[in-house]
């Protein structure tokens, strides 16, 4: 319930750590970070002071991208009038809010500069979602898909791959259409996988499940930035990003989704079929210019630690597969969300 909630917020202490959309979701927001080791040790810190804190009440916390247990739509909403409005808004639709995921802002010069990043950035967001599946089951059982969450949430109409947009005017357009035909209540609805912050200087990237673990999250959080400012190098440099229609680019994102990276994810850009595990490595190169020495060292780690302990979504499968139950799905999230990723 939402007092319980209340309780493990007071319990933490820690303004980082907020309410989110319904009662059996938390959001952690990081202060500004510019080393691997801030990010690190705020992750560290926020999901023990979580688990901790939840314990004192008798609860767990699981970072999964979506419930493995129980009906998402008996989920409670938040005691905020947006929520409610929302709610009232789609319909049946708020059920696509009751998933979790991992959202990277980036600093960025102006909005303009940032339009064109998102335009380069497109071209990777199969790659980072089947690098970050983290959610193969819904209402106890598989759903065939190693990101349900990828799938549940684009059921929105402002959600997905954003638009080639090219210029600032073209966002502000984009933006405006979605506002008339109702689409988003406000800007902040507005849930492209890139989008321009509406009240930060940051260029949002949040195609991601949550990550399984502060490891995990890490290794998101350096590949986008890499990713990010090799991005505005090309846009100061003038370079067009590729065109690549949204039709292909949604494609892509199905088939990332669905295979994660145990399968296979097409390249938006060469229409080829990757196998997932070469297709993380292809991202970690593209990211490592982008990046100081020490943090591109600590990605490659990562990286590394990720394809000896399979994705979050592989995980989650193995643990079920034991004795076909559910509830050991949830025993192990709540172990690795404390502990991290196995060595």
């Amino acid at each position: 319930s939402d007092v319980y909630k209340r309780q493990v917020l007071a319990r933490t202490r820690d303004p980082h750590l907020c309410r989110e959309f319904t009662q059996a979701q938390l959001e952690a927001n990081s202060p500004v970070c510019t080393t691997s080791t801030e990010a690190h040790e705020f992750l560290i810190s926020a999901r023990g002071a979580l688990a901790d804190a939840a314990e004192r009440s008798g609860l767990v916390v699981v970072a999964s991208g979506t419930p493995v247990l129980g009906d998402p739509s008996a989920a409670r909403l938040t005691e905020e009038a947006r929520y409610a409005a929302i709610a009232g808004h789609f319909g049946a639709l708020r059920d696509a809010h009751v998933v979790c995921g991992c959202h990277v802002h980036v600093g960025i010069p102006d909005r303009a500069c940032a339009v064109r990043a998102s335009d380069h950035l497109r071209r990777w967001l199969p790659f980072l979602t089947a690098l970050s599946a983290n959610s193969p089951f819904h209402e106890s059982r598989d759903t065939g898909h190693a990101s349900w969450r990828t799938i549940t949430w684009t059921r929105l109409p402002s959600a997905g791959p954003p638009p080639l947009l090219r210029t600032l005017e073209e966002h502000d357009r984009a933006v405006r259409a979605l506002a008339r035909s109702g689409a988003i209540l406000d800007p902040h609805m507005v849930y492209w996988d890139v989008r321009l912050s509406d009240h930060l200087p940051t260029l949002e990237i949040r195609v991601g499940d949550v990550a399984a673990t502060a490891e995990e999250a890490l290794l998101s959080t350096l590949l986008t930035r890499g990713l990010a400012a090799r991005a505005l190098v090309d846009v100061q440099l003038d370079r067009p990003a590729p065109a690549i229609p949204g039709r292909t680019l949604r494609a892509a994102l199905w088939r990332a989704a669905r295979d994660g990276l145990e399968g296979e994810v097409p390249d938006p850009l060469s229409g080829d079929l990757v196998p997932g595990h070469r297709a993380a490595d292809r991202l970690l190169s593209a990211a490592v210019p982008g990046l100081t020495p020490d943090d591109a060292e600590v990605a490659a780690g990562l990286m590394e630690r990720v394809h000896v302990a399979g994705s979050g979504a592989a995980r989650q499968r193995r643990a079920y597969e034991r004795r076909r139950n559910p509830a050991d799905v949830v025993d192990m999230l709540a172990a690795q969300t404390r502990e991290g990723l196995p060595t």
